[in-house]
């Protein structure tokens, strides 16, 4: 049986243990082709946490109550749903940036990280751990798509979310605004976070090893003590007895 993880750990599991990009390689599509900007990817990230976090509590609520043959079909319309509301709202109340993320929006309700996390967790567990896996899931997605939206937006034109960070002396980069620089930058990344997971592996791997050899020396040594104890308290008794032999008088007919 699979011991549950806590409420923190949960949460951090998807920030990083099992965060969707990085680790998971989940929701690539959108991830590469809205960041051109923070802003967008903190849009996309934050319409597609809407989603997931929604409808995986709806989803964990009414779990025994959906048939197994027609899950995966009332995944999707539950999924479906909140991304409709989403869609609706961005298009009336934030127009400028509903039309700059385009199709994306919508596509959400086929993206492999919401439908994956459905199936393999909400519709297994608690409306809480639900909650939690969603949120933490949500917010991995967030900080890596807002890292690769900076990262472009400051390369290609100078500036992060509308604030300029380089001076004017910088030539930009035109290559970040291309697809080519999304996944440019999407591969330093994947590749600081392999390295930075191997690194911490091989410490955890060390530590493991000194406790286990700390551990045994520890035990040679008291196992030692308790050896010379035992030999020096055979000793003294030995030392004792013969003390005991030497003091004892002669008899007087043996004198004779």
């Amino acid at each position: 049986m699979t011991k549950e993880l806590t409420l923190s750990k949960e949460f951090m599991k998807g920030v990083w243990d099992q965060n969707p990009v990085l680790k998971q390689a989940l929701g690539l599509c959108p991830t590469l082709a809205v960041t051109v900007s923070a802003v967008n990817g903190i849009a996309m990230a934050l319409a597609t946490t809407f989603v997931l976090v929604f409808s995986s509590l709806i989803i964990s609520l009414i779990r025994k109550l959906i048939p197994n043959q027609v899950r995966i079909a009332s995944f999707i319309v539950i999924i479906a749903t909140f991304v409709t509301i989403v869609d609706l709202v961005m298009k009336a109340q934030f127009p400028e940036l509903s039309k700059s993320l385009g199709p994306y929006i919508p596509l959400i309700v086929v993206n492999c990280l919401i439908l994956g996390r459905q199936e393999a967790f909400s519709s297994k567990n608690t409306p809480g751990r639900s909650l939690i896996d969603s949120l933490g899931m949500g917010t991995g997605f967030l900080i890596v798509l807002f890292v690769l939206g900076g990262i472009r937006e400051i390369l290609s034109a100078r500036t992060l979310l509308g604030f300029q960070v380089l001076p004017d002396m910088f030539e930009p980069w035109l290559v970040m605004i291309l697809p080519a620089g999304a996944f440019i930058t999407l591969g330093f990344m994947l590749g600081f976070s392999n390295y930075y997971a191997m690194h911490k592996k091989e410490k955890t791997h060390k530590e493991i090893i000194d406790t286990y050899l700390s551990s045994k020396s520890q035990r040679l040594a008291t196992h030692r003590t308790e050896v010379l104890a035992q030999e020096k308290a055979a000793l003294e008794a030995k030392m004792k007895a013969k003390e005991k032999s030497d003091d004892k008088p002669i008899d007087n007919d043996n004198q004779q």
